[in-house]
């Protein structure tokens, strides 16, 4: 191989190497990130009623609980019936709110569920898991 075009093929592989460290970097610290860890941080009620910015309540929980009982101003939205609650959702939406996801408590995943699919397909930022879920709300009144 030619010595020039073997020097030149080396300098572009370390620019190229160079040129992705902040991208990786990015990826793995930014709080916003792909990764539901850093995309959707817990939150307790005592820190959501501590905020002034605006809260966007995401009841990720089935529909009959949802209407058994709900935050004030939450909107449903839960993995079983995403295709008919997901418009609902986008038009509560708006880009200043926090949106904070939340489940019946304890042991319940599905907000993580919930918060994983906004931020991996609608690719939303600022989402928040209400720790202990809906009943930590309610005990927090």
């Amino acid at each position: 191989m030619n010595p020039f075009l073997r020097q030149s093929l080396l300098q572009a592989l370390v620019i190229l190497a160079l040129a992705t460290i902040p991208a990786v970097v990015v990826v793995l610290v930014h709080p916003y990130g792909p990764t539901l860890q850093s995309a959707a941080l817990e939150v307790t009620a005592q820190e959501v009623r501590s905020w002034r910015d605006p809260v966007l309540w995401v009841d990720a929980r089935p529909q009959a609980d949802f209407e058994a009982g709900h935050i004030e101003g939450a909107v449903p939205l839960n993995e079983r019936d995403w295709e008919q609650q997901i418009d609902g959702f986008l038009d509560a939406w708006y880009p200043e709110a926090r949106i904070v996801v939340y489940c019946g408590g304890g042991e319940c995943n599905a907000s993580r569920g919930v918060a994983e699919r906004l931020a991996a397909e609608a690719g939303l930022g600022h989402l928040h898991i209400l720790k202990g879920g809906y009943a930590a709300w309610l005990q927090s009144e």
